[in-house]
């Protein structure tokens, strides 16, 4: 049997992609040390540092042993190749949109969302505001 060959740079790449994250996400997770181009290059190595490992598995919750269990395993390397968005999306006939969402976008999109609810309330609290000084001069 060959020895058990592990990539701990690839095995990132898989579960950053199956978690729906793009390297800029990843790197906005990180921290501030961290960018898209420093993410790109860590997949590049074959063995990662344990303490970026540790970092890394608290970002994607999941457990730091998990970057020695995938190998090289040459049937993996087809599944991993080969399952792509438009793979799935090719026999999605009901019209459904199963494309990746980037947490940071979900992100940005809430905070708009806040700050318009922000704006009505504040706009609520001047009218209140109004129609409360129209009462006291009308008394």
């Amino acid at each position: 049997m060959a020895a058990h060959k592990v990539h701990h740079g690839k095995n990132l790449r898989r579960f950053r992609e199956w978690k729906g994250l793009k390297q800029e996400a990843l790197a906005f997770e990180m921290g501030d040390d961290w960018s898209q181009k420093k993410i790109s290059l860590l997949e590049q190595k074959e063995i990662i540092d344990d303490a970026i490992l540790k970092q890394l598995s608290d970002v994607l919750k999941i457990p730091v042993e998990a970057f020695d269990a995938l190998n090289e395993d040459p049937a993996i390397n087809i599944i991993g190749s080969t399952f792509t968005e438009s793979s799935v999306n090719a026999g999605n006939s009901g019209g459904e949109n199963n494309s990746i969402v980037n947490p940071v976008d979900k992100w940005l999109e809430a905070l708009k969302k806040n700050e318009e609810l922000y704006e009505r309330l504040l706009q609520a609290e001047k009218e209140k505001v109004a129609l409360l000084e129209k009462l006291l001069k009308g008394q």
